[in-house]
């Protein structure tokens, strides 16, 4: 292991190899590496939330999208800013909240979009960049026993699955799966999240909640409320408890992400973008 490392750091001198990701939600200063003058980055949007109803199926939330772009001029020993997007939160008062935009320096510079809540559409969120996919929309619910399924996060080269209200649709180029099969009286599956380590297989539609897409997280099922979106961007379905008591809550998305990498040799979507 340690010839490996001598031979890779021999084979890139001067210039330094590395990455920083960035999963929580906030904002934040990254200060360029002495020797970079160039970095490659990756946002994931906040997944949106699932709708809590009474008397009818909540919708499900939308996938957040993921956005990457290569190359970007950075200047060594100056701070850029980077906002990794919120999570939509159905308990903050609103039973649809969406997710939140994640950026490298601005928006038009490189974005994954944050998905629309339940209630307010449903929409997956978009991107920005060189590529990347828009997130799958959340499911609608069909007549009155059944609650939408969240949407899957966007991939790098393909949109996130949609969610359903009993089946959802496979996402496509690295994309999060749509979450299906809601239940009866019952919360649906959450939408499948996407990895932040570059491009790989996409995530199927489950009934027990999509399938992560690059190694990203699967949405969970449900068994009251409604299930959460997987990490990163996953968007969460939604609730039904018939009118009855307890939590009218629809499910958590998944909560957005940032990673820079730099390196020769290295770019989005996939060449030599895991960890080193």
């Amino acid at each position: 292991m340690l010839a490996r490392n001598l031979i890779a750091a021999a084979g890139n001198a001067g210039s330094p190899e590395g990455q920083q990701a960035y999963t929580t939600y906030g904002t934040y200063s990254w200060v360029a590496p002495a020797g970079v003058t160039s970095v490659c980055v990756v946002c994931v949007g906040g997944g949106g939330a699932g709708e809590g109803f009474q008397f009818y199926g909540g919708k499900g939330g939308g996938g957040g999208g993921l956005g990457y772009k290569n190359n970007i001029s950075v200047t060594p020993g100056s701070s850029y800013t980077v906002v990794v997007g919120k999570a939509g939160d159905p308990s903050v008062g609103s039973l649809y909240d969406s997710g939140g935009d994640s950026y490298f320096i601005s928006t038009a510079t490189v974005k994954g979009g944050g998905a629309l809540g339940g209630y307010s559409g449903s929409t997956g969120g978009s991107y920005t960049g060189d590529g990347g996919g828009n997130g799958g929309t959340g499911g609608l619910y069909p007549d009155g026993g059944y609650a939408g399924c969240g949407g899957g996060a966007g991939g790098y080269s393909g949109n996130g699955g949609a969610g359903g209200s009993q089946n959802g649709t496979s996402g496509s180029g690295g994309s999060g799966g749509g979450g299906g099969g809601a239940t009866w009286y019952g919360g649906g599956a959450g939408g499948g999240g996407v990895g932040i380590l570059g491009e790989g297989s996409s995530g199927s539609a489950s009934t027990s909640g999509g399938g992560g897409g690059s190694g990203g997280t699967a949405g969970t099922g449900a068994t009251g409320p409604g299930g959460s979106g997987g990490v990163y961007g996953g968007g969460a379905s939604g609730n039904y408890n018939g009118g009855g008591g307890g939590n009218d809550y629809g499910g958590f998305g998944g909560k957005g992400a940032v990673r820079i990498i730099w390196g020769s040799g290295r770019s989005f979507p996939s060449t030599n973008t895991g960890d080193v």
